[in-house]
């Protein structure tokens, strides 16, 4: 832990956790991770909230990274899921940016409270031939810690996502949702319900208050929709998402390269405004999250 972020914590101030995959080379295409970060820091500084971005930097596991190794944590090439941190750590990986569920573990290891990103992994779409899930799911239902996103990314299959989620018993709390819709990415709807709706930031933190007072010790999931604006509706990206697929598919793609191959080849065919509404979200993402975690610091209301 850096020493501001380990500060932050032991005075109980808000602090919010930050993957790195979405800023590297591995997530968005240069220049737009860059700006996504700076737009993430500049909303959790308003916000109130202490930033601690996570990566693997020489083979250590860091919470907290100052500005002057930005650059690195942008050029990174390669990401690390949390199965994948002891490796990286062992065999003193450069440079590795965190996905997910490597971020959650290590949030967790902190003592943070509220991370946030763009969208979450889950179930895909050709699970029943591979059984290819995200270990986000998983990692949401055992680390205590608040997950704020724009809902799971559009290409996956968001009901057997949903369900999954359920399963594995994470709280997931929709935040001005339309139309009570659980999002899905770069769309402020999907079709499928969202299981439980709040009205403010200040409600999110009760629900998880209420969760740790029962004794529920994994992970809530708030999800709040990309800004409207910036959307690019659901059915219009329908064909788009079939025809990534298919070629993702076609060549031989599986496992964790099918989404950066995905988003990659949905980027171009949108002319560009999927990465725009990423960039949206990414901030939105963290406006919100710096708020729960600002109600999870103050006083719990009597």
């Amino acid at each position: 832990m850096s020493s501001e972020v380990a500060a932050a914590v032991a005075d109980g101030r808000p602090v919010v956790a930050l993957e790195s995959t979405v800023f590297s080379r591995v997530g968005l295409p240069d220049p737009a991770g860059a700006e996504a970060l700076h737009r993430s820091l500049a909303a959790l500084a308003d916000g109130g909230a202490l930033p601690a971005l996570t990566v693997v930097l020489d083979g250590v596991a860091r919470v907290g990274v100052g500005d002057p190794e930005l650059a690195r944590v942008l050029g990174a090439a390669r990401k690390v899921g949390e199965r994948d941190l002891p490796v990286a750590v062992a065999q003193r990986w450069p440079a590795a940016a965190t996905t997910v569920s490597a971020s959650l573990a290590l949030a967790a290891a902190a003592g943070i409270d509220v991370f946030a990103t763009g969208g979450i992994g889950g179930v895909h779409r050709d699970w029943p031939e591979t059984g290819d899930e995200s270990a986000d799911l998983g990692a949401l239902a055992r680390h205590p810690v608040v997950t704020v996103c724009a809902g799971a990314k559009s290409f996956l299959d968001l009901g057997r996502t949903l369900e999954r989620l359920e399963t594995l018993g994470v709280p997931v709390l929709g935040l001005d949702t339309d139309g009570g819709e659980f999002p899905a990415f770069w769309s402020r709807r999907s079709g499928r319900p969202v299981p439980h709706q709040v009205a403010s930031p200040a409600e999110a933190a009760g629900v998880v208050r209420a969760a740790r007072a029962l004794g529920y010790g994994g992970g809530v999931l708030v999800v709040t929709p990309v800004p409207a604006a910036d959307e690019v509706p659901f059915g219009e990206l329908t064909p788009v998402i079939d025809a990534a697929l298919a070629d993702a598919a076609a060549a031989g793609i599986t496992g964790g390269a099918v989404t950066p191959f995905v988003l990659d080849r949905i980027a171009t065919a949108t002319a560009g405004r999927t990465v725009a509404a990423n960039l949206a979200l990414v901030e939105h993402n963290a406006m919100v999250a710096a708020a729960i975690a600002g109600a999870l610091a103050g006083p719990t209301p009597v």
